[in-house]
């Protein structure tokens, strides 16, 4: 898709004056903390696109102790698309940071003055914002649906969403517009904010079966990663948005695992998504050991039902987490893609592949012989899982 040129001089001013509206609303203190008296905690779910990271995003949002947003840097990014990720990564920063602290103010630069709940991205699938004090559509430790709560919360005032945040003792957001973890530096150092990341990576060549499946969805986004001052790029033959995305995947692992800084230490996972879909429960019990929170027989219950599905889910479905075959999903490239595509994927990947723990194939009957695991157990790669293992940070 082409869209009109706007002159590098307007660009820049664009940006100075989203830089210094967010400096100012950043530089208010930040709320007091949640009911009980204990210091919030923030958690950050960082990931790229088709990796798994809306059914991680949703394995935070359904717990009770959670206000979770999807994707909230999507604004910055949908009204500043002439920027590229590198020149946009400190606006997406101190959204983030505004948002943890329930400041939902920061959105004066993104949203209409006079807006509902209904003008967030994705904000129907936030269990916390269709559910009291924010709307009435389940009770509050209710499992939430998107399309129950779409007609009754739409209209439903914005300003909900700051009370809605303020209420609960986790403040959960999933994005996938950081390219390196340095920029966050920042937040990971304030003890106001108390921060974990969940870095959620995935086999690339499952990601790549599956951003073909979505291409038309991600072509804006494909082009502020590519750097193309506002044209969308939805054919992207030479694999370059991939490429960007396994080198991303490798500057974030090797800085939380090669001499990370001290505010670092016991403040950063690593996750494979396939080991999440062999092993759902005792996966997701680590992490929310590693963020303090317990599940909950609900929940437990919840996550088998939408991991044991019946197949790989609709391509509708693309962007929903719904129940699915969680095993299925983590294989299914090694059937639909050609074997030449996964060589050159596994070219152009190759350090993340190794970095990472997948073993790559050098034939098409080793891609689609399934009894031959891909995915290496952790620590026969070399690669230290970071400060997952380490003493967790005191609140």
């Amino acid at each position: 898709m082409w869209l009109p040129r706007v002159s590098s001089t307007a660009v820049t001013a664009l940006l100075l004056a989203q830089t210094f509206l967010l400096l100012f609303l950043v530089s208010r203190p930040g709320p007091s903390s949640p009911a009980g008296g204990e210091a919030r905690v923030h958690v950050l779910v960082l990931s790229s696109w088709r990796s798994g990271s809306s059914f991680v995003g949703q394995l935070f949002n359904q717990h009770p102790d959670v206000f979770y947003l999807m994707e909230p840097a999507w604004h910055v990014w949908t009204t500043l698309s002439q920027g590229s990720a590198a020149t946009l990564h400190m606006a997406v920063r101190d959204l983030v940071r505004s948002v943890f602290l329930c400041d939902m103010d920061v959105f004066d630069a993104y949203l209409p003055w006079r807006r509902n709940l209904s003008d967030l991205f994705q904000w129907a699938v936030s269990r916390a914002l269709c559910s009291p004090p924010a709307c009435s559509a389940f009770p509050r430790g209710a499992i939430s649906s998107e399309a129950v709560c779409k007609p009754l919360c739409a209209r439903q005032s914005f300003t909900l969403a700051r009370e809605a945040c303020r209420s609960y003792s986790h403040v959960v957001l999933k994005e996938v517009r950081f390219f390196n973890l340095q920029v966050l530096y920042p937040l990971l150092s304030d003890p106001a904010l108390n921060l974990r990341i969940v870095h959620l990576v995935r086999d690339s060549r499952a990601v790549l079966r599956s951003r073909e499946q979505t291409a038309k969805a991600l072509a804006r986004d494909n082009g502020i990663v590519l750097g193309t001052n506002g044209t969308w790029v939805e054919a992207d033959p030479g694999l370059r948005v991939v490429r960007e995305v396994c080198r991303s995947h490798v500057r974030i692992a090797e800085a939380a695992t090669l001499k990370p800084p001290p505010f670092l230490r016991g403040r950063y996972r690593l996750v494979r998504f396939e080991d999440l879909a062999r092993e759902p429960l005792a996966e997701i019990r680590a992490l929310y050991a590693f963020t303090g929170l317990s599940l909950t027989p609900q929940l437990e219950a919840w996550i088998h039902n939408i991991t044991h599905g019946s197949g790989p889910g609709a391509r509708r479905e693309a962007f929903k987490t719904s129940s699915r075959n969680a095993l299925n999903v983590s294989q299914a490239w090694r059937h639909a893609l050609p074997f030449a595509k996964i060589r050159r994927v596994q070219e152009l990947c190759a350090g993340a592949l190794q970095l990472l723990g997948y073993r790559p194939v050098y034939s098409e009957d080793e891609q689609r012989n399934l009894a031959l695991d891909l995915v290496l157990p952790r620590g026969l790669n070399g690669f230290t899982w970071a400060s997952s293992t380490a003493s967790h940070p005191r609140n």
